[in-house]
Formats: C-alpha cells, sequence, structure tokens
C-alpha cells in the first residue's frame, strides 16, 4: 500500500458531487488518499451514490455537510488536511439575480473556503477550480494564429458590459483569491479548464457536456460557436499532479483542442453514421475563428491530453449507459 502517493494523506474536496469533483475523488481514492468530501446535502443519493461506490470510499471517503456561504463552516472540514481541492461554485446561464445566485456564491464562498485553510497549520496547499473563461474575455483578438496562455485574465468591466454573468463571477472569484492567498501567504495553485467533456460518474446530466446531448438529440441547428475543450479526466488528473508536483505554481490553462461546434457535428457524424445530426447553423454569420491554446504549462503537470474525438465518443457513450439516449 505504501506505493501509492497519498496513504495516510488526508485531503478535502469541496462540491464533491459535481462533474470534476467526483472523478478528482476517486482519483484521490485511487491514489490511497483519504478524502473529506463536501456536499450540499449528504443525505440527497443523487449526489452521493455515485462516490460512495467509488473504490475505497468505504475506507477513506468521509461526506459532510458544508454550506459555502457560512463563514467558518469549512473549519472543521480543513482541519488535519493536507490539501484542500476547492471545485465547488454554482452555474447558471440566465440567473434572475447574478449577484445573489452566481457572484456571491462564488467569491464569498471561495473566501469562505480560503479563510479556514488559513487558519489550519495542516493545510499544506489548495488546489483551486477557476476556468478558461477567467481567461479569455478581454479585448485580446481570438484569430487563428494567437496563442492564449496563463497570463492572460478576463477583463471584469468587459464581462458586466456583455451581461456574462457567469464568467463575471469565476473572473471575480479569482482575483479575490490571489489577492487573500498574496495577504495570507497560501500556497494555492489554480487550474483553468476549457469547456469539460467525456465520462460523468453522477447520474445526471451537467451542463457542460449537454451540449453534446443537444446536438444528438435532435437539434435543428449548431450554435455559431468555438470551444476549447478538455477531457474531465485530464482536469481532475492536473489537480491532483498540481497537489503532488511540489514545483506546481500558479494557474494551469488546460485546452486539448479548440473547435468550432461544427467540427463536433463532423466527429459525431463520423463516430456514429446513422445519428440525424444538424445540418446547418444556426446564423449566417462566418464561423467565430478557432485560436489556439498553450498546452507548455500543463504539460509540466504530467498532462498527456485525450484526444477531443476520443473524449466525444466518452461522453456519448457515458449517455448511453446513463440512459440518457437510446442510440
Amino acid at each position: 500500500m505504501s506505493s501509492y502517493p497519498g496513504t495516510g494523506k488526508l485531503v478535502c474536496v469541496t462540491g464533491a458531487s459535481g462533474y470534476i469533483a467526483s472523478w478528482l475523488v476517486k482519483f484521490l481514492l485511487l491514489r490511497g488518499y483519504t478524502v473529506k468530501a463536501t456536499v450540499r446535502d449528504p443525505s440527497d443519493p443523487i449526489k452521493t451514490n455515485h462516490l460512495l461506490q467509488l473504490d475505497g470510499a468505504k475506507e477513506r471517503l468521509h461526506l459532510t455537510k458544508a454550506n459555502l456561504l457560512e463563514e467558518g463552516s469549512f473549519d472543521s472540514v480543513v482541519e488535519g488536511c493536507e490539501g484542500v481541492f476547492h471545485t465547488a461554485s454554482p452555474y447558471s446561464i440566465d440567473p434572475k439575480d447574478p449577484q445573489v445566485e452566481l457572484i456571491d456564491p462564488a467569491v464569498k464562498g471561495t473566501l469562505n473556503v480560503l479563510k479556514s485553510c488559513a487558519k489550519s497549520p495542516s493545510v499544506k496547499r489548495v488546489v483551486f477550480t477557476s476556468s478558461i473563461v477567467a481567461v479569455i474575455i478581454n479585448e485580446k483578438p481570438r484569430t487563428p494564429e494567437v496563442v492564449v496562455d496563463e497570463t492572460w485574465f478576463s477583463d471584469p468591466k468587459l464581462c458586466r458590459d456583455l451581461k456574462e454573468w457567469y464568467v463575471l463571477s469565476k473572473t471575480m472569484a479569482e482575483d479575490a483569491t490571489w489577492k487573500f492567498v498574496k495577504e495570507h501567504n497560501i500556497d494555492l495553485v489554480c487550474i483553468n479548464p476549457g469547456l469539460v467533456i467525456g465520462p460523468l460518474l453522477q447520474p445526471t446530466l451537467n451542463d457542460s457536456a449537454s451540449f453534446i446531448f443537444d446536438l444528438i438529440n435532435g437539434a435543428q441547428t449548431f450554435r455559431n460557436f468555438t470551444y476549447g475543450m478538455i477531457n474531465v479526466k485530464d482536469v481532475a488528473n492536473a489537480h491532483v499532479q498540481a497537489f503532488e508536483i511540489g514545483s506546481a505554481s500558479g494557474r494551469y490553462v488546460l485546452v486539448e483542442s479548440v473547435a468550432h461546434l461544427s467540427d463536433v457535428v463532423e466527429i459525431l457524424r463520423e463516430l456514429y453514421p446513422t445519428l440525424q445530426l444538424p445540418e446547418k447553423c444556426a446564423d449566417d454569420k462566418p464561423y467565430m475563428p478557432r485560436f489556439q491554446v498553450s498546452k507548455e504549462k500543463a504539460k509540466s503537470l504530467g498532462i498527456e491530453f485525450i484526444p477531443l474525438k476520443v473524449s466525444i465518443k466518452e461522453t456519448v457513450e457515458s449517455f448511453k449507459e446513463n440512459k440518457f439516449i437510446n442510440i
């Protein structure tokens, strides 16, 4: 057992029932860690059954309730933990009250977790799940010759002007995080994944993979949109590596491929020739350009990147296993 890197180590994962976090918990348990996992409602089987069924869960997974907006509610959770993985953050495409639904939980919630970490002498490193949306929404052009990297930051004013509330919540949370960790001398590594796809562990359809579900489930058109995409297993693995590799620092942008939705439709058509897929774009404008995202820093975490085609296939096969679709 001693060959597992996490043997005897206690870590915490916030928002553990989520898409990325579920895979993170799985990988941590496989590596021998004992995991304290926070969920909003430990008595809800939809949120917890898939975690309780993981290898090692019986012996080394401890589910606990914690409220992001309640200061101090993470004090006892992070106590004794060497690593804290903060993945919990709300997501909503069309919030009625962006401040209450998205910005407060993202910013105050993150600061509440970090305040608890600052009080706990056991915490050696925090790994924070941000997003590529906190990187790329600014005045810089995103065209084929442009390479996005970790030095890019989204512009909060532009996010407000565009009414991109989720983007604003992630951008503000990251800004507040870097300020707080500098003031309190916390060792923090930030992971900024693109649009996350790949197999689901949880029994519900998550927002990021739902665009593939829509494309194969009767959509008449595809959006004129370009995404940087990454497999959920690579994202979870990057979190583990960011904790274990001592020299890891700063931000890590994770994107395997930048693809227009027309590219995704073509890959689906190749993989599943009998599927009824949309033939045309939702508008007549020129396609949103593809751009490049640097993999250099991410490769220093040992990430080898699962190819987009494999990720798309894994996503669809996962939908089939979960009986979301019947093809």
